[in-house]
Parts: structure tokens; sequence; C-alpha cells
């Protein structure tokens, strides 16, 4: 059996890596017929990473960023943000959000400050919509900033920062992205920031999951890419097996956040089941 460490994880050529993702954008844009991509600017280390290939694939007169911050983004993460845009030399939009949430607030008549995850939650929907708003008016696709270990363990909201066109960093684990960040020029005060949705006041992303992106990548490096049981995992990682049962049981229960919604079957050809549209290389679909 394997031993899988952090070291291993990170120890990726990230020249290939940036070349692959680059690659893929440019071939999404032109199939798509898009203008270019819009992005929404977090400060953090996936919107960052990913506005940092994004302008390598396609140059920064392609690429729009929107920043949309809350009462609830600390001042660092717009400066970061504002930042990362600057070196870039991208086009952006400062929107603050906070007018938006609150007249949803005001016209939902069951609304709860109290419950902060169904409150919090509305406000990576408005910045969805926002975004969808300007890739329509400007011909562009939408691009999202998840990474492997935030879709697996499902730390995203449905139809919010998950409702997109692409995720060119959804196949690289969170720590594997902090080290993209280094390769592609990105300062250690945002390469390893702490991750965090901001959706409340001192929300942390480890502090919320209860455990390490450390600990959680090589766990599920064994349970996903090895495809070890639980047991295993736990023995090739070093992790405890309680740890890694609750990774795995995260995995398992937010599958639904990774499907497009589920048809029942009444007819010949199920969409999403048994059907799916072929298209060949002039776009026309084949019999």
């Amino acid at each position: 059996m394997p031993r899988i460490t952090l070291e291993d994880l990170i120890r990726i050529d990230y020249e290939y890596v940036t070349r692959r993702i680059t690659d893929f954008i440019r071939s999404y844009i032109r199939d798509a017929g898009a203008s270019g991509a819009v992005i929404g600017l977090s400060g953090g280390v996936d919107s960052s990473v990913t506005a940092y290939l994004l302008v390598r694939a396609l140059g920064p007169e392609s690429v729009v960023g929107l920043i949309m911050p809350y009462r609830t983004t600390p001042p660092e993460d717009i400066r970061d943000a504002e930042y990362v845009a600057g070196q870039l030399g991208i086009k952006y939009y400062y929107i603050d959000i906070g007018d938006i949430r609150n007249s949803f607030a005001r016209s939902i008549p069951i609304f709860s400050e109290e419950d902060r995850i169904s409150a919090g939650n509305l406000l990576p929907r408005i910045r969805m919509t926002l975004l969808y708003y300007f890739a329509n008016r400007l011909n562009m696709i939408v691009v999202g900033t998840g990474d492997k270990s935030e879709l697996l363990i499902g730390y995203f909201t449905k139809y919010g920062d998950g409702g997109v066109d692409i995720l060119p960093i959804g196949d690289l684990y969170k720590t594997q992205v902090r080290y993209l960040g280094k390769y592609l020029g990105l300062p250690d005060n945002i390469a390893f920031k702490p991750s965090s949705p901001r959706l409340w006041e001192d929300q942390t992303a480890e502090g919320e999951l209860g455990f390490k992106y450390e600990d959680v990548d090589v766990i599920l490096a064994a349970l996903v890419d090895y495809r070890m049981t639980p047991e295993q995992a736990a023995e090739a990682t070093g992790k405890p097996l309680d740890l890694v049962r609750l990774v795995w049981r995260r995995v398992l229960n937010t599958e639904h956040k990774r499907r497009t919604p589920i048809v029942p079957r009444v007819s010949m050809r199920t969409l999403g089941i048994d059907w799916r549209m072929p298209v060949n290389k002039t776009g026309l679909s084949n019999p």
C-alpha cells in the first residue's frame, strides 16, 4: 500500500498544470463562441490563481473581474482582490452587495438573521446572479474558482459559487492550488491566506469544517484518487480513522451538490441517464 504524504501531493509539475489548464480555457472559450471570461475576485487564493490562469490563457483584455463585498468582507480581502486585478491589468467592477442582500431579507416572509447558513448562502447566490448578468451582457462565460478539496467535501453553495460554466482548478487540491499560486507569482499573503467564504463574521473554512486542508487533502487523495477504503486511507496517510470517516461522510453526503438535477425516467431516452448530446468537430449534433 502506498504511503500518501502532503509533500508528495504538492510535488507536481506546475508548468504542465498551467499549460494544461490554459489550453483548456482557450479551447472552451473558442468553442463557446464567447469573447472572454468574467470572474468573481474575492482576494483569496482560489480566485486569484484562477484569474492569473485566465489572463495567461486569454490576455487581460478578455477577462473581467467583479469584486462584490458585503459587510462581512474584511478590508484586506478587498485590497488583495484589487491588487490581483491591478497586477493582471484586467478591468474590474466594484459592487457592494449589501443593499441587494438586505432587499432580499426584507422581501422574504420567513427570513431569519439567526439562521446564518440560509442567510449566508444568499451572498454567493447574489454574486452568481451578478456574474451571469455581466456574462450575458458581455458575451462571456462565468468562470468558477472552486478547487478539488471544496468540490469533494461540498464546501460551496449550490447555485451560488457552484453555479458556473467551468472550474479551471477543480482538479487541484487546495494545498496544490496554493503552490500553483506561488509558481504563478502570487505573494505569500494571498497564496497562504486562510480560506473563508466570509458568509458571516470571523468565519474560516477550517474552523467551520473542523479539520485542516493539509490533512483533508491527503485523505481525499487516498479515498478518491487511490480508491482506498477509509481503513486503508487511515493507514496510508497516518491520519486518525475517525477523521478519515468524517471526511468520507462529507463526500458521500454532498454528492447532490456535484450532480445536475435528476430526471425521473418515463420515456425511451432520458436526459442525463442514457442520452447526452454528441457533438462532432463542426459543432453539429450527430444522428
